[in-house]
């Protein structure tokens, strides 16, 4: 355990292991005219195998966000945190979204620059394709777990994810985009990491003008989450709130369970899309360690309800490290 990481060793996790990258994969989804390239991301398979085979692996989809450096925002950013949760017991499949300026679609294509419909149907193509991509993977293919599926999504990633698990938009500009519903029922628990909140007059000029579609209803967003924002993720060019913008996931949803709120984070929230980057404004190991360890320990408890990690690791943070953050629950 590095010294840099104090306060948030305290916070429960498993023992890491060794875990096997495997990129670039491809998949086909339809409306795309081009393949979508993914990572998976994954334990080591013990061997032998077990005599009744390996336990099967949750699995979480990962979305990028919509970042200033080229790279991150593709199958080849956000290590810190899909290597975490690999090490943990997870399989992570992280796409390269049509969005991305590495490897995307490009800003001349319909749906540009956002592409917050085709950043949707990349997410369901690859929970339709799961065989598919398990057959890839050198080796023995992993098993995957239908039953513990769970999607992560920082900033505009968190927009996509929200939509998945039911949050609806409309597009102001757009009449084709009145209340738009597209909740994926096999996604079992999310992830918002420093999310979009809501539009309207909570929109900055700039942004209504720029990004209309960031105009989310979290009424409807009833699958289990938990919304993780920093007190110091102030965005003027996206909203008039502040960083309590990205708290309303939180607020405005039947389905968010808990919010976690870090002290001193930024957008960046300590490091998770990649180290020494244009997208880690508050580049911090020790937060870093808290924002994967809790999110790993959420997805655990929430994907098996006879797992009491998140309890332990609440009662950890409150008694234990304070000063990275509190736990507001529902």
């Amino acid at each position: 355990m590095t010294d840099l990481i104090r306060a948030a060793r305290h916070l429960p996790a498993r023992a890491p292991v060794a875990t096997l990258s495997v990129a670039p994969l491809h998949i086909r989804v339809p409306g795309r005219p081009r393949p979508l390239a993914l990572r998976v991301t994954l334990p080591v398979p013990t061997l032998p195998v077990p005599e009744g085979g390996s336990d099967p692996l949750p699995v979480v989809l990962l979305s990028h966000g919509h970042g200033p450096s080229l790279y991150l925002s593709s199958l080849d950013g956000y290590a810190p945190l899909a290597g975490f949760l690999a090490g943990q017991g997870f399989a992570v499949i992280q796409p390269t979204h049509a969005s991305s300026r590495a490897g995307g679609l490009g800003a001349d294509a319909p749906g540009a620059p956002l592409f917050w419909r085709m950043r949707v149907a990349e997410m369901t193509a690859i929970l339709d394709r799961l065989d598919e991509i398990a057959a890839m993977i050198p080796g023995a293919p992993p098993q995957l777990d239908r039953d513990r599926i769970a999607a992560i999504g920082h900033s505009m990633g968190g927009q996509t994810v929200g939509m998945l698990l039911g949050a609806r938009l409309t597009d102001p500009t757009d009449p084709a985009a009145q209340d738009v519903g597209l909740i994926e029922p096999r996604i079992r628990a999310g992830v918002l990491l420093a999310a979009p909140g809501r539009g309207g007059d909570a929109l900055s000029a700039h942004a209504a003008a720029a990004w209309p579609a960031l105009n989310p209803d979290f009424s409807h967003m009833t699958t289990p989450s938990l919304v993780v924002c920093g007190d110091r993720d102030d965005n003027p060019h996206l909203t008039t709130m502040g960083p309590a913008w990205h708290a309303d996931p939180f607020h405005l949803s039947p389905g968010a369970r808990a919010l976690l709120t870090l002290a001193g984070a930024g957008h960046g929230l300590g490091g998770i899309a990649g180290y020494d980057a244009k997208e880690t404004d508050d580049e911090d190991p020790d937060r870093l360690e808290a924002t994967r360890r809790l999110t790993a320990a959420w997805l655990r408890s929430t994907l098996d309800p006879n797992d009491p990690v998140w309890d332990q690791a609440v009662a950890a943070l409150r008694a234990h490290a304070p000063g990275l953050g509190r736990v507001e629950g529902r």
